[in-house]
């Protein structure tokens, strides 16, 4: 993305933004707005100014404003500032800051049902020596396809209110970078569950930060679910994959060492990816009319799965024919599960089938566990020693 910067205030609101975000991670929702947060420019030292876009619905907005710290996602509990003038377009002062430090910011609008907030946006401040600083060109989050050109096999243009996403929905994917100082290992896909109605806010953000703790690159995918079908969630997924993978290096990672992880839905949306749309094959698989292009000649294979209270098969139904599974070539494979999941002997017999292949299994289960536990418990690290072994052997 071009990089600019502005020097008047005028000039700012009028700047290319950063992408939209649909309003994820607040407290609550706010219908029919949409919130972007504007270019960080005249960084110094010390301070910054940035702003924000509010269009939509805007009439029961009561506060809005920008908030900013060191971590991925700040919000009103930390720095804030509120704005005057009119949502539709604002700036702010940030100040205070540290020389020589990694700064995330983001607008945020707040109203009765709760606070939502833009997408963030990183920027470093300038070194104590003078000069000024930067905003960084990769954004936290990426929208996969470019519009116009999405490969669907589903017509939907209204939303009669059973779906989690409008129409206007663009698949996208949300990194979560690893710390400071924490040495990088490799990537992870993170494929929230919902049973393919909605994606699990506990299966996403929660397991990205954790695993990035650890030393991987994270990235939440929003994939596609209903009235869209499974396949065209696993091609959002494969998309994911590319494109982290073509800024493989940008990332400080291996381009063969990217991995996913899906909670019950999600781990079915891995296992179909792997089993289906790896590889070269891209959207034409489902959409003839999709054009093509440059990032569909990168890769889309994983170099490991893990199947949280998951497995390779459709909702519901494990696919334990170890014909199919060879046939796919899956990669190496970690299961965690409780015994109290109402699924819990199909991932025993998927697992099983797994190892009949031939595939390296790791397999985890939690006497007296449930279904749908997130990222409770241990399994983050066990994850964290299976990627470790497949990728750094």
């Amino acid at each position: 993305m071009k990089k600019e910067i502005f020097q008047t205030l005028c000039l700012l609101f009028t700047a290319t933004t950063a992408m939209a975000c649909d309003n994820t991670e607040g407290n609550g929702r706010l219908p029919e707005v949409t919130i972007e947060t504007l270019v960080t420019t005249d960084i110094t030292a010390t301070s910054a100014i940035s702003g924000g876009r509010i269009s939509g619905n805007t009439e029961e907005i009561t506060a809005f404003g920008i908030c900013w710290g060191t971590t991925p996602e700040p919000a009103l509990n930390g720095p804030h500032t509120e704005a005057d003038g009119s949502p539709e377009s604002f700036a702010c002062y940030i100040t205070g800051l540290t020389p020589g430090t990694v700064y995330y910011v983001r607008a945020y609008a707040s109203a009765a049902s709760g606070t939502a907030y833009g997408t963030a946006r990183r920027f470093t401040t300038a070194s104590e020596n003078g000069g000024e600083g930067s905003e960084d060109e990769m954004q936290l989050q990426t929208y996969l396809w470019p519009e116009g050109n999405m490969p669907a096999e589903t017509n939907y243009t209204v939303n009669n209110g059973n779906y989690q996403d409008g129409p206007e929905f663009r698949p996208n994917m949300v990194w979560y970078p690893v710390p400071d100082g924490v040495e990088v290992k490799g990537a992870v896909m993170v494929c929230p569950g919902g049973a393919f109605m909605f994606r699990s806010p506990n299966e996403g953000a929660p397991v990205a930060r954790r695993l990035a703790e650890l030393g991987w690159q994270s990235f939440v995918v929003n994939y596609r679910v209903r009235p869209y079908t499974m396949e065209e969630g696993s091609l959002d997924l494969a998309r994911a994959v590319r494109l982290v993978r073509s800024h493989a290096a940008d990332y400080g990672i291996a381009p063969d060492h990217i991995a996913s992880v899906g909670f019950s839905a999600g781990g079915i949306l891995c296992g179909d990816e792997a089993l289906h749309f790896d590889g070269a094959v891209n959207g034409t698989a489902l959409d003839k009319e999709y054009i093509p292009d440059e990032l569909d000649r990168i890769s889309a294979d994983v170099c490991a799965i893990g199947m949280i209270y998951s497995f390779y098969g459709r909702l519901s139904v494990s696919n334990n024919n170890v014909a199919d599974l060879r046939a796919g070539n899956i990669p190496p494979t970690f299961y965690t599960y409780g015994t109290k999941d109402p699924f819990y002997r199909q991932f025993i017999a998927n697992a099983n089938a797994a190892r009949e292949v031939g595939v390296q299994v790791e397999e985890h289960v939690l006497d007296g566990w449930p279904h749908g536990f997130g990222v409770q418990g241990e399994w983050t690290a066990w994850f964290d020693n299976f990627l470790t072994r497949v990728m750094h052997p």
